[in-house]
């Protein structure tokens, strides 16, 4: 019986790995006052009827500081494309030249920088009640595995475990959007 607990609380871990993967993943997305390809990962462009991602239908190019090139393989995907990143909402003006989209990033302001951080920290807010709802489902799990006859000490030492790695992992958001924080406020 305790086997099963075994697997669960392993499940935990993975789960929860998976949990702080995603916020990585979508902190990265947030700009600190540079262009980086990253910035339009996650954009999907209606390519003849199916949604592709940017990547697959255009290079994506870092011109300087402040500045991303995009450039289609195929010269009708601009508008598409520019359609695709206004409907983002990464807060970004695509300006179409014919040839080229460019996205200018602004200088960020003590206000931009402060939103910055406000959505930096609503992703690590989405983090936590991802983890905490696995948290939840496992120790359901476990008392599901008490009444098919698990001793209730082992039940209680097996919620204990759970409940630690689920701090580790709270912990570990927190400092991901302390990291964040940091970076976009430095000026």
């Amino acid at each position: 019986m305790s086997e099963a607990l075994e697997k669960i609380i392993d499940d935990v871990s993975v789960q929860m790995k998976k949990a702080i993967g995603h916020l990585e993943v979508e902190i990265s997305k947030i700009r600190a006052g540079k262009a980086t390809p990253q910035i339009v990962d996650g954009i999907y462009v209606d390519y003849y009827g199916n949604p592709t991602p940017l990547s697959q239908v255009a290079n994506v190019m870092v011109a300087d500081a402040r500045t991303l090139t995009i450039q289609p393989w195929e010269k009708n995907m601009l508008h598409p494309i520019e359609k695709a990143i206004i409907a983002s909402n990464i807060g970004l003006n695509p300006q179409n030249d014919g040839n080229f989209i460019r996205l200018f990033l602004p200088p960020l302001t003590e206000e931009r920088r402060r939103e910055l951080v406000k959505r930096v920290l609503g992703e690590g807010e989405q983090a936590k009640v991802a983890v905490r709802s696995i948290r939840r489902e496992c120790i359901e799990q476990v008392k599901k595995l008490q009444k098919d006859g698990l001793s209730e000490d082992i039940a209680k030492d097996g919620e204990t475990r759970i409940q630690g790695i689920t701090d580790k992992f709270i912990a570990l958001v927190d400092q991901h959007c302390k990291d964040k924080d940091k970076e976009i406020m430095t000026v």
